[in-house]
Parts: C-alpha cells; structure tokens; sequence
C-alpha cells in the first residue's frame, strides 16, 4: 500500500532530527548575511536568481538558496532531500570557511601592500608583494602544498624499530666489558672542567654510546659544567673533507659569497655573502662527538684545533663590506665576532694512537675500551635476548661468542637467529633461538671462528706460541723451526718466510747469535728453517724470544711445552727488552685458551687486572728457558759442550 506524503515525512522525522537541520539552515543563513551584509546578499542573490529560495519558508529550499549563493552557481536546480541534508551542510561549511580563509589572507596582504606602498616608491611594487608572500607563510601554491601533505602524510607511516635501536644500552651500567673505560670517561666529563677525550677501541664494542650516555650522566651531576640542554653532535670523521672554497663545510660553517649557487637571493641581490655556522656551532655548550676522528682530512683537523684553541669559528668573504648598511645585523655579528664554538671534542677511532695527528692528540686525553672477552660476548647475548622476549637454547650464547668479539656483531647475529626462529615458529608466548637457528645464520652470513684452542698439554719440539697485535686485538702466533745436520759443517743455511716481515729476519739472526753466546752452538752447523703457521706478518721485534726458543728447541731436540706463550724482543746480550700491545696479546692469550704468558719484566707496569691468567715478568733469555723446556737443569741449557 502506497504510504501518504504525511507518512513519508513522519518516517523522514524519525530517522532525521528535523529540528536541528532547520536551526543549522538558518544558522548557515544569518552567517552568510552577516559576512556578506544584507545589502550585498540581497544584490548577489538576484544575480544568482535564489532571492525567491532564500525567503522560502521551506528548509530544502532555503538551503538550495544557499547552495547558489555560496558555490556562485546559478545552474544549481534541484532541491535537496531531508536525508541529503547534513552532507550538503558539511559541505557548505567547508566551502564556506574556505572562502574565510581566502578572503582573511587577501585582506591583510592588501592592507599591508597598501603601507608599504606609501613607504616605497612604485617601481619596487612587485618585491614587496613577494616579501609579503614570504612574511604570511613563504611562496606557497596548490603544488607545493600538496607535496607537502604528501610529505606529512608519508611521516605518519612507521616500521617498527631495528633491532640495534631496542637492544642498544640505555645506561651506563649496560655497557659491558668495559667498566674501566665508562668510568675513565665519566671522570674527564664529570670534573667542571671537562677535557677533550679520543677513544680508542676496537669496532662494536661501545664507545658511541658510552660518549651518548656518559654526557647523560654527566648533565645530572651538580659540579658538571654541562647545561640540562648540552647538545650531543655526532659525525662521521671519514665523510668530512675541507672545501678550499670554504663553501661547503658542514663541520665548521662555510660563506656563501653572493656568486655561489645556493646563496639567498635577498642577500645576493644586494652582493651581501651569507655565513652558515657548522656543526662546532650547532654542538656550543655540549659534545661534539667525531667517529673515525682518525679518517679526518688532515687540513679539516688543523682547522679544527683552531676552532678548539678560540672556542668559536671565524668566517672571511671578500664580498663582505662592514660600510655597506644592507648587511644585516646577525651576518655581521658573524663576520666580526665569530660564531661561538665552545664544546667538548670527542673522537673515536680504531686507529692506533701513533696513527693520530700528534697536535690533535695532544689536546685530548686517551680512554682504551678493551676488546670484549668471550664471556663479554656471552652476556651481551644473554640480556639482547632477554630485551626481545626470547629464551635461548642452553649454548646459544657461548655459539655466538665463538664467530664474533663485538658486541654490535653479536646483537645482530641474534637478531637474525630470531627472526628466522620468529618466522618458523610463528608468535609463542616465549621463543627459542636454538643453536641450530644460530649455525644457520652463521652459514648464511659466511661467519667465520674469531680464535681456536691453541693451547695443548703434549710438548712439541720446535714449536712455540709467540703473541702478535692486529689493531686492537692480540693474535697467537705459532712459530716453528726445523734443524738438520748441513752436509758440510760451518756451510749450513737458514731460511724463514719472507712475508713475515723484514722484523722477522732481524729476529732470527739475533737469536742465532743469542744462541751462540749461552750455549756455543754454531748454527751454521745446521741447516735452519724458521716458517710463521698462516703466513703471519710480523711488524716488530716481539717475536725475538719466541724464535730463540724455537730454534734452541730444534738443534737441541728438547721438546716445547704448549701451553704457555711468549713476547718480547731479544737484545744480543740476551736481556728481553720491552714491547708495545701487552693488554691486547694478553687478550689474544686467553682467546686461545693459554694460561700462561712470559713478558719483559719492564712491562709490568702494562699488565691490566685479570684472574685467569698467570703473567710471568722476565729479565733475560735465561729465566725464560725453565718454563718452556721443563725437567732441564739450568746447566743444561747454557752447556757450550
């Protein structure tokens, strides 16, 4: 049965809250006359043919009314129905505060147009419109704001955090292995009197954000002389080359002369050249914080002393004229008085010290981060796993601490153990990484074993562990000799592998004369071949004591004990002189399971704390030789029959 129009418009009224369309409608109304003046809506209106609409009493007419007047359409017809309604008015509403906006923007350009105008002189009209356009929000069209929404839009989409950023330390306590370090660091930044520090370590073991952290520590300490808001600067020193242009240097600022592309157009229109400070200036008051400080151009590292010497940057254009009134007050603040530059250097590097500029380093104090130790390793594993809510297979860890000896390494081999594991298993309530996830990441990765157990308890003739640095990190370096009768006597010949160096060759020819000296063996008498396993280079004299045990061990057949190892250079006299590097072969040691190290007694001063491990000082070739070469009497060694 066909519903009457009274019905339909009962139902309409129970699903449409017809009260309120009908008071937005006349509110829409009295807004537009009061924007508009009555006058002038009345006057629009007729042109628009929608005089007879507005003063409709019927609501849907009204608003069609509206319609016209508001999008200037004449052409509109058909009037909308109650349910069309609330979508007509949000839509009139948008077009109508869009019209606001325009018509707000447009009065004050005119009224400020018009104040400049009676400033200036008509023929810089165009300019001013376009520093007006600047000062209400830059030079802006449909484009570019477009792009920009794109831009924001873009900004809103977010991956979850790499697993570095969650599994990175958040306080100085996190950082492990290296507690000597933190507080060696913490004691330059907490002083009122900070210092400039380098350090210098080993890849993945801490020191950025030891640096991060320790300016945190130091910011809440009352006698620091760092603000709650000291700016932590980081910089990559390999990625920083000096400009002789000085146009494009990020680190300390550059001058953009009035010729040079990138110059404002403001100030090159008026041949005025614009300093931009650099990241010295950006870090005033806090640390700027230089990785790889030792890849730094070497020119960039003078200019940079300078910068440390006068605590700000000074800028020189030859463009710059200090009589010319265009110049602003800020760029000549710059060119005269600098930009201030007052902060804390510090630099990190894997770089040796002696590898460093000498007048850099003399400006700043040195903090050794040591190389991580396996059990080092092994916790670092045990708590990343613990951030990311996994349990580990009994063995994951001591795994993971056998393919790497940093601690970025080590978090990243179990970030991809549990992503493997996540995608096999699915989201548990408490993931496995089990070893066999680990070995296929390894496999994947073409890890290879960082050191294997050297170490034996069965002697060996000929054959001694001697200790090498590379970098940061101690190496084991076995060292063999052979000795057979020479066909003639006092016509024998001596050979060792020439990759090893040409230190290696001084060394074997010290211990033959050594070896002359205490026991009056002619090694001419032998046919001598001293080799370095793996083809180790040798670029000092530490090896000289090990080659001399080596080869006492061949002519004499007196087998070698295995578990111990040895450094030191070997004078002609047989005294066992100093060396370099002791911490890190004393590191290598325990990486290759030695128990026992031999080293110059003048170095014990060298030796770091440690438990598990027995280093023996020594004078002379002498007391070295009961420790290798156990059950011979001392008579023995320095028998010359």
């Amino acid at each position: 049965m066909k519903k009457t129009t009274a019905e339909q418009l009962q139902e309409t009224q129970n699903n449409i809250d017809i009260d309120q369309i009908v008071s937005s409608v006349k509110a829409l109304y009295s807004l537009v006359a009061n924007l508009m003046g009555a006058d002038n809506l009345i006057l629009k209106a007729g042109k628009l043919e929608a005089l007879t609409l507005l003063r409709s009493r019927k609501t849907p007419e009204k608003l069609l009314g509206l319609q016209r007047v508001i999008y200037e359409n004449p052409t509109l017809s058909e009037v909308p129905a109650w349910e069309d309604i609330p979508a007509i008015l949000d839509s009139l509403y948008d077009e109508l505060a869009e019209k606001i906006a325009r018509r707000t923007v447009q009065d004050t350009i005119e009224r400020k147009v018009a104040e400049k105008m009676r400033e200036k002189h008509d023929e810089y009209l165009l300019e001013l419109k376009k520093q007006l356009l600047k000062e209400e929000g830059g030079p802006e069209n449909p484009q570019t704001l477009k792009k920009l929404a794109q831009l924001e839009k873009l900004r809103q989409k977010k991956l979850n955090r790499s697993a570095l950023e969650i599994l990175r330390p958040r306080t100085l306590e996190e950082i492990v292995g290296q507690q000597t370090a933190v507080e060696a660091l913490m004691a330059k930044l907490a002083s009122p009197y900070p210092q400039h520090i380098i350090i210098y370590g080993p890849p993945g073991v801490g020191k950025t954000t030891a640096a991060r952290l320790a300016l945190e520590a130091a910011k809440k300490l009352p006698q620091s002389a760092f603000a709650a808001d000291a700016p932590f600067v980081e910089v990559d020193g390999s990625t920083l080359r000096w400009d002789p242009r000085e146009t494009t240097n990020p680190l300390l600022g550059s001058v953009h002369d009035p010729i040079y592309q990138g110059a404002r157009r403001d100030l090159a229109d008026g041949g005025v050249p614009e300093p931009k400070p650099g990241l010295v200036t950006e870090a005033h008051g806090g640390i700027l914080f230089i990785d790889e400080i030792g890849e730094m151009d070497l020119q960039l590292q003078s200019k940079l002393l300078k910068v440390l010497e006068d605590k700000k940057v000074h800028f020189d254009s030859a463009y710059y004229d200090s009589n010319d009134p265009q110049v602003p007050q800020y760029i000549r603040t710059l060119f005269e008085e600098g930009a201030p530059a007052d902060f804390v250097l510090i630099g990190a590097t894997t770089c040796a010290p002696e590898q460093i500029n000498p007048a850099l380093r003399s400006r700043c104090t040195a903090v050794f981060f040591e190389p991580l130790t396996p059990q080092d390793v092994q916790k670092i594993v045990t708590e990343a796993a613990a951030k990311l809510s996994a349990k580990l297979e009994p063995g994951v860890a001591e795994l993971i601490a056998e393919y790497t000896t940093e601690g970025r390494q080590a978090v990243n081999l179990l970030a991809d153990a549990f992503g493997r594991a996540l995608y096999k298993q699915g989201e548990t309530a408490e993931l496995l990484i089990s070893r066999e996830e680990v070995l296929a990441t390894v496999r994947a990765g073409r890890y290879s074993a960082q050191s294997s157990k050297k170490s034996t308890t069965e002697p060996l003739v000929g054959k001694v562990f001697g200790l090498g640095v590379s970098g940061f990190l101690g190496t084991v370096l076995e060292i063999e000799a052979v000795a057979f009768p020479a066909a003639q006597p006092g016509k024998g010949s001596m050979r060792f592998n020439e990759t090893a160096g040409s230190m290696a060759r001084d060394s074997v020819f010290n211990a033959a004369a050594v070896i002359r000296r205490l026991t009056g063996e002619d090694l001419l008498n032998y046919d001598l071949h001293v080799n370095v396993i793996g083809g180790g280079r040798i670029d000092g004299p530490s090896a000289g004591l090990a080659v001399v045990i080596s080869l006492l061990s061949a002519i004499k057949g007196w087998p070698v004990a295995q578990d111990l190892a040895v450094t030191g250079e070997i004078s002609l006299q047989g005294y066992v002189r100093p060396v370099g590097g002791i911490p890190e072969k004393l590191y290598g040691a325990r990486m290759a399971g030695i128990k026992t190290v031999l080293i110059p007694e003048e170095n014990k001063v060298d030796i770091p704390p440690l438990e598990d491990i027995q280093v023996i000082p020594i004078r002379n070739v002498e007391e070295a030789l009961p420790w290798f070469f156990q059950g011979l009497t001392t008579d023995a060694f320095l028998s010359k029959s």
